[in-house]
């Protein structure tokens, strides 16, 4: 997929930016307890996070510098979203909270492995990871605006521990980091 390496001002880096950008200010109202602007605002990046993505690919405006950006905002929402969840939302996931922690082994091991390996974060961009980042959205919401909902929690953290698996399998494979690299599957039919 061709990247354009020129263009720093884009709509899609401005929105990585932002999300980057409102860590601190997010990090601060969880610490203070402010329950309800931390979900409306991790819902805001949740949505800003698809928006950066669909409008780089439809209007070309894909760069490694946006990869990286994207990449490192997903750690920070991430983050957040542990975060929020522990403090917030523990009791009401009772012993389904096993699951976020199985989830978070594999968030932070797949990235250590990067880390290790390529001196970076990945910015693979993989079509299951993207899925993951859906699936569990739509539970945060839920969660957050309605009630814990079991099923679809598991759903949302089953495929996510599927998603990181391919992800260590692919950083495995890959002999240099590359960004937006799809699937596994792709990988292995373009040899790469």
């Amino acid at each position: 997929m061709p990247q354009n390496k020129e263009r720093i001002f884009t709509i899609p880096n401005f929105l990585s930016a932002y999300r980057l950008l409102s860590f601190p200010f997010i990090l601060l109202l969880i610490l203070n307890n402010k329950e309800g602007l931390v979900a409306i605002l991790i819902c805001i990046n949740l949505v800003t996070d698809i928006l950066d993505g669909i409008i780089a690919r439809v209007f070309h405006m894909q760069t490694k510098l946006g990869a990286r950006l994207d990449s490192l905002a997903d750690v920070g929402t991430y983050i957040l979203v542990f975060w929020a969840l522990y403090l917030f939302k523990r009791e009401e996931l009772g012993m389904d909270m096993v699951g976020v922690w199985l989830f978070l082994g594999m968030y932070i091991f797949t990235h250590l492995v990067a880390l290790i390996k390529f001196k970076t974060f990945p910015s693979l961009h993989l079509y299951s990871i993207k899925i993951t980042g859906y699936l569990q959205g739509i539970y945060f919401f839920l969660l957050f605006a309605y009630l814990h909902v079991s099923w679809w929690f598991w759903i949302a953290i089953g495929w996510g521990m599927v998603a990181w698996t391919e992800e260590f399998l692919v950083l495995i494979w890959l002999k240099e980091m590359q960004s937006n690299c799809k699937s596994i599957f792709h990988l292995i039919r373009n040899k790469q």
